[in-house]
């Protein structure tokens, strides 16, 4: 396994990574505990078997390609001279005749293995979830173009950390894009190099510059529309992708500082019809100036409004449809994976339901994995298909924990 030389692990201790870890609520099960329950427990044992995620409920199998993207129009100061900002994508879709085709691992194997070596439980490294995602079948075409939802993690995580509602959406008829933002995550290249999140102050790892990926990947999904390929390598795409986006129905979503790069890239950029942020905190950098006159959802556990000024400043800078929802109970992690993969770890491990509570809330897994499949499918239906959903009216028997907040 070779390192990114561009991304180096220098001044990323273990306890530093967990401490960012921690703090950023990052996605990775195994890295974002620390103590004496895993010392010992035999994770590495001939009959440990790998964590799982739920279903997707959509009616469409999931296929899946990683793309290798070159952002030439912003040079790459740390990377060296002549270098440009360079990161990788993966695209899920509703597919057809997935039984030939492998399904995609969490993270790709090198990124994992960083990943928890860092955290200092490289043991770990083989219990990684499989996904829904079968890598490279072909795209199902129906004779109308797919709409378009990119994906922006949060700080120190990774584009899986949100597979859950990533392949719910696909399963549902969406091409959604994921973006590993470089310098502030872990991923592997086609080469073999592995990129780690760098702390380091110049590391371009703003909302701004998180936003900025964004928008590069909204260009490379004009030109798959437009059915040129945008991989740097040209490697070969699944049958039926080149011309099979929609770029006229297109949203955004992310996760923490993904959440608030969601919000900026909106406000710089009308491709964008509608937005969600799942727990944004939506301290803008640049700052926050102009209305956004567009539809955006926000979902808020920890950064609501009533505690956190930054998101109540945004939201009354919404001008288009708004709606902020939150689940009783919830903590930062809840809207992502961690909801589906934290309860796996505590029975492993043994935890208390206190020691469970401490990390992911008091909101049922089970009922926060279905609000994170419905929800922002609802959303995104109702603003990118038309397709009105009572969902969004407010308050639902079958999800007694959400609130509709005015």
């Amino acid at each position: 396994m070779t390192t990114q030389p561009t991304t180096s692990r220098t001044g990323l201790t273990r306890r530093g990574l967990l401490g960012a870890a921690l703090a950023a609520g990052a996605a990775l099960p195994l890295a974002s505990v620390a103590g004496p329950a895993w010392a010992g427990s035999g994770a590495d044992s001939p009959a440990a078997e790998r964590f799982t995620l739920p279903t997707p409920t959509g009616p469409y199998p999931v296929g899946t390609v990683q793309l290798h993207l070159v952002d030439r129009s912003r040079p790459d100061a740390l990377a060296g001279p002549g270098r440009f900002r360079e990161l990788m994508a993966t695209v899920w879709y509703p597919a057809r005749d997935v039984h030939r085709y492998p399904v995609a691992p969490w993270m790709p194997d090198g990124a994992f293995r960083a990943f928890v070596d860092d955290a200092g439980f490289g043991e770990l490294a083989s219990l990684g979830p499989l996904t829904a995602g079968h890598v490279g079948a072909p795209v199902r075409r129906t004779g109308r173009r797919l709409p378009v939802v990119v994906f922006s993690h949060g700080a120190h995580s990774h584009q899986g950390d949100h597979t859950v509602v990533v392949q719910e959406l696909a399963g549902h008829g969406y091409a959604v894009v994921t973006v590993a933002h470089p310098y502030d995550t872990y991923t592997e290249f086609p080469d073999g190099r592995i990129a780690v999140p760098l702390l380091d102050p110049r590391a371009p790892t703003l909302p701004g510059d998180f936003a900025a990926d964004l928008r590069f990947v909204l260009d490379c999904v004009e030109r798959l529309a437009a059915g040129h390929n945008p991989d740097a390598d040209r490697r070969k795409l699944p049958a039926g992708l080149l011309g099979s986006l929609d770029p006229r129905r297109m949203g955004a979503f992310g996760w923490s500082k993904g959440g608030t790069a969601t919000a900026c890239a909106m406000l710089a950029d009308r491709r964008i019809r509608a937005g969600v942020s799942l727990d944004g905190p939506m301290q803008m950098n640049p700052p926050l100036t102009g209305d956004l006159h567009r539809p955006f959802l926000m979902m808020t556990a920890e950064f609501t409004r009533a505690h956190d000024p930054a998101a109540e400043a945004f939201w009354s800078h919404l001008r288009g449809a708004r709606l902020n929802i939150e689940a009783r109970g919830a903590a930062h992690v809840s809207y992502g994976d961690n909801e589906a993969l934290f309860p796996q770890v505590a029975r492993r491990y043994g935890w208390s339901a206190q020691q469970l509570q401490d990390v992911i809330g008091t909101l049922d897994p089970g009922q926060a994995v279905r609000i994170q499949q419905a929800y922002p499918l609802a959303f995104f239906d109702e603003h990118l298909r038309h397709r009105r959903s009572r969902l969004l009216d407010g308050p639902s028997p079958a999800f007694p924990a959400v609130t509709f907040l005015p």
